[in-house]
């Protein structure tokens, strides 16, 4: 393949991946008439305050944005810290079954989701968690994937010489996590940072299991409650989609080459 028809084929790849999110732009410009007309529209409209307007009506939107950005940077900062304190003593440490836990952790990561949901339901309906957020951000703290890459780069990025001298100094173990550890770190806590956010915040069907307020809803669940039998208004459900999508976006445009780095950091050592 010449170079200009692998950068042509490159280029339709983009065009084809960024058409879904035109289409939900446009559409969330439109009103419902529009969006079902034939063809449908291909350009702005003038309906997005009035779908916008619908949206706050029928929703606490702004509630349910801000319970999911508390969600999702709750989610992330425990993530970061279990599962970097947690690959750290995977990488450095010996213990007795080491291995075996290790697998254990790998382990879980080729569940199926739905095997989780009723005994999510029952532990925090144990601890007295129904309905309360604590129950969407703590369950999934320590998650496999995360280990597993905080592992790897440990091992690949953390010199053992580094922490034998560390302690030889007097440093005390933890004082070498947060001193020498972590800044080493910083790629695939941002891979990982990243990941542990857009996680969150699309997250459907935990919302779904545990939460039973409105006003406790996270958004992907909120917008659900637009949707009825009789009278769905699909520009107002889809103006709060690509309000929700914006953030996701934009992150993902500052830090792509970030994330792509720290995935593949820890590959080979």
């Amino acid at each position: 393949m010449t170079p200009r028809a692998a950068q042509l084929l490159v280029a339709l790849g983009a065009v084809l991946m960024a058409a879904p999110f035109y289409v939900m732009f446009v559409f969330a410009t439109q009103s419902r008439a529009e969006i079902f007309a034939v063809p449908p529209p291909l350009w702005f409209g003038d309906d997005l305050l009035n779908n916008f307007r619908i949206l706050t009506e029928r929703i606490p939107f702004w509630r349910n944005l801000g319970w999911s950005l508390y969600v999702a940077l709750a989610s992330t900062a425990l993530t970061l810290l279990f599962c970097s304190m947690a690959g750290y003593a995977f990488a450095m440490f010996e213990f007795r079954f080491k291995r075996p836990l290790f697998a254990l952790v790998l382990g879980t990561m080729i569940l199926p989701s739905f095997m989780s949901m009723i005994p999510s339901f029952m532990i925090m309906d144990l601890l007295g968690w129904i309905d309360q957020p604590r129950a969407l951000y703590l369950p999934g703290a320590a998650s496999a994937f995360g280990i597993f890459l905080m592992r790897q780069y440990v091992k690949s990025a953390v010199p053992k010489e580094l922490i034998e001298a560390a302690r030889m100094d007097g440093c005390s173990e933890f004082g070498i996590y947060a001193r020498i550890v972590l800044p080493l770190l910083k790629p695939a806590m941002g891979t990982l940072g990243l990941i542990a956010f857009i996680g969150s915040w699309n997250n459907f069907v935990g919302p779904l299991i545990v939460m039973r307020t409105p006003e406790n809803f996270t958004l992907p669940l909120a917008l659900r409650l637009l949707q009825n039998p009789v009278d769905t208004e699909w520009g107002a459900l889809i103006a709060g989609a690509a309000i929700a999508t914006l953030p996701l976006l934009l992150l993902f445009a500052l830090a792509s080459r970030q994330l792509i780095a720290g995935l593949t950091a820890g590959a080979v050592k």
